[in-house]
């Protein structure tokens, strides 16, 4: 019997999807900031600030969590040296967040890891697949932003 495509199945096996792909990415990265004695919520966040120092809120923006996660670990970066907060010229409240160097280091150390896993999935997606993945992920959370926006109801999940 063929699998039913209404909106709705659809949405309903692509958050699936992406909830088991959740697991499985914070899973790796577990695994693959473990070394650095990082855990993947300090990489995420110090990857989140490595080109540009953010306030906490634009942090959790970009990764679409709560300002509360984000200031949590933020702290926790601060308190282990990994991160420093630093006058914000735009917001006299509203601290940037950077990494230190010890930081830094700890993310580098997580590349070779991160990058052998990035090959092989390239190469078992093949690297066109992979980078249209990429653009179908990309687009649907923006769009999903879209028609959410100000919707109360979407508060409420899938």
């Amino acid at each position: 019997m063929p699998v039913p495509h209404t909106p709705q199945d659809l949405l309903t096996r692509t958050a699936l999807t992406v909830f088991r792909l959740n697991g499985q990415f914070l899973t790796a990265s577990e695994e693959l900031a473990k070394p650095a004695g990082l855990t993947a919520a300090w990489w995420q966040v110090l990857g989140a600030v490595l080109r540009d120092p953010l306030p906490v809120a634009g942090i959790a923006r970009a990764m679409g969590i709560t300002r509360q996660s984000v200031q949590r670990v933020a702290d926790l970066l601060v308190r282990e040296g990994l991160a420093e907060y630093t006058p914000n010229p735009a917001h006299r409240r509203a601290k940037l967040l950077r990494p230190t160097a010890e930081g830094r280091a700890a993310v580098a150390h997580i590349d070779p890891g991160h990058a052998e896993l990035a090959t092989r999935l390239a190469n078992a997606l093949g690297e066109r697949e992979f980078a249209e993945t990429v653009r179908v992920l990309e687009r649907l959370a923006s769009v999903l932003d879209d028609v959410t926006e100000g919707d109360p109801e979407s508060a409420g999940g899938p």
